[in-house]
């Protein structure tokens, strides 16, 4: 480990490797870089502290610099054990960040660093699952008085904070940018759907075709695994407790069953639903022999393995991210510590889904500071001009242009009176 006063890192002779990577990362990033341009002149979060807990990778590296290139300074931390990417976290140190990150976290280790970027006194959190905010609010509230709002990148997160809003307990407001258009229709269907099958297929090099692959959860991140799974050829089971979900996954063309059933016949589960225990020891010790298991839902209870790794008889590690459990005399296999596995065993989501959502963060930062002191300590929606402005700056970044209304359409749409 590599530690300053600001920092510590796995290696920062890695620091090279890691500014190659946020060019790449760049290049198919040009929605966020024209908020950073605009930044740049602007400076729109000037002398504001932003703290963040977010995977740390070559996306993130990019919105840091958006943030600082708007005046902001930046302490930064991941909100993944598994996810941060060593080179990135080396170069946001040599660029003098605040970076306290390294794959393969301790649990002690991790609440650390979130304590460290709490001791930078924010005056904006960015969050991915509420860990930072939760530390915040039970350990550190005296800090909440100076606090302008925070941002939320995942539906984790905002499931927390709706709780946390129910229970009176929410202090400070908090923007959902998971629930931008831009971030739950993209990120989480696209990026989701195609990192989480990259990643199984990082840590098993599996043949998908023909193997009976079990989503549990049909949301935004449940019906991406699922089109992609299907797309590589494999028969998709769907399992849900949502009528409506379950229905548009049978309208969809997939088998939708009981868990109980489905861990009888699959031979691949992901889980995607944001709950815990989706996988019991119970569903594991019906599987067959070889069955894997992955989540890439924001945390590891997803799937029950603390009861797994009790009754199992043997454990190894026998590839890199994919362990083998001897439950009942059949051999188990976790994928990615049950973490999120396309971050686990894959480099997470694709450059240009993130940049949508990037672009939602920087922006709710501005919208936050703009109103500072006019919202309400509740889970808060991005204005609906912000997040089409957001997918105007992705097109234009695509070099696609579209169509606008004609005076006489603006004016039919706005009428009432026009018949048939």
């Amino acid at each position: 480990m590599d530690k300053g006063k600001t920092y510590e890192v796995k290696n920062l002779s890695l620091a090279s490797q890691g500014r190659n990577n946020m060019e790449l990362a760049e290049l198919n990033m040009g929605a966020l870089l024209e908020v950073k341009k605009r930044f740049e002149k602007e400076k729109p979060l000037k002398g504001v502290r932003i703290g963040l807990a977010l995977h740390v990778t070559k996306e993130t590296g990019v919105l840091v610099r958006t943030l600082i290139a708007g005046g902001a300074e930046v302490a930064i931390t991941g909100c993944n054990p598994l996810s941060t990417q060593d080179d990135v976290a080396a170069a946001l140190a040599e660029e003098g960040v605040k970076v306290w990150a390294y794959k393969g976290e301790t649990k002690e280790d991790y609440y650390r660093y979130i304590n460290y970027v709490i001791a930078a006194k924010p005056h904006i959190t960015i969050d991915d699952g509420c860990d930072l905010v939760s530390e915040i609010h039970k350990n550190h509230p005296h800090l909440i008085k100076d606090i302008i709002c925070g941002c939320e990148e995942t539906t984790t997160g905002i499931i927390r904070l709706k709780a946390m809003e129910k229970d009176d307990a929410l202090k400070y407001p908090m923007i959902a940018v998971n629930d931008n258009k831009t971030k739950h229709l993209v990120d989480n269907y696209y990026g989701t759907g195609q990192s989480s099958i990259d990643g199984i297929l990082r840590a098993t090099n599996l043949l998908y075709a023909g193997k009976n692959f079990v989503v549990c959860g049909y949301g935004s991140c449940g019906k991406g695994v699922a089109q992609r799974a299907k797309g590589m050829g494999a028969n998709v089971i769907v399992t849900e407790v949502d009528n409506f979900r379950a229905l548009q996954a049978a309208y969809d063309g997939y088998r939708v069953m009981k868990m109980n059933d489905a861990v009888k016949i699959g031979d691949v589960f992901c889980t995607v639903t944001g709950n815990k225990h989706i996988i019991t020891l119970e569903h594991m010790q019906k599987m067959k022999s070889g069955a894997i298991l992955a989540n890439s839902g924001h945390f590891d209870i997803e799937l029950q393995i603390s009861a797994l790794r009790e009754v199992a008889t043997a454990h190894k590690q026998v590839r890199p991210f994919m362990e083998e459990y001897i439950l009942d005399g059949k051999k188990i296999f976790i994928l990615g510590e049950g973490r999120l596995i396309n971050l686990a065993a894959g480099e997470g989501h694709p450059s240009e889904v993130m940049s949508t959502s990037f672009c939602g963060q920087a922006l709710s930062c501005e919208y936050g500071v703009r109103n500072a002191g006019k919202l309400e300590p509740k889970v808060i929606q991005l204005p609906e001009e912000i997040d089409n402005q957001i997918a105007a700056l992705q097109l234009t970044a695509m070099g696609i242009e579209i169509d606008s209304l004609t005076q006489e359409q603006e004016d039919y749409l706005n009428s009432w009176e026009e018949g048939t």
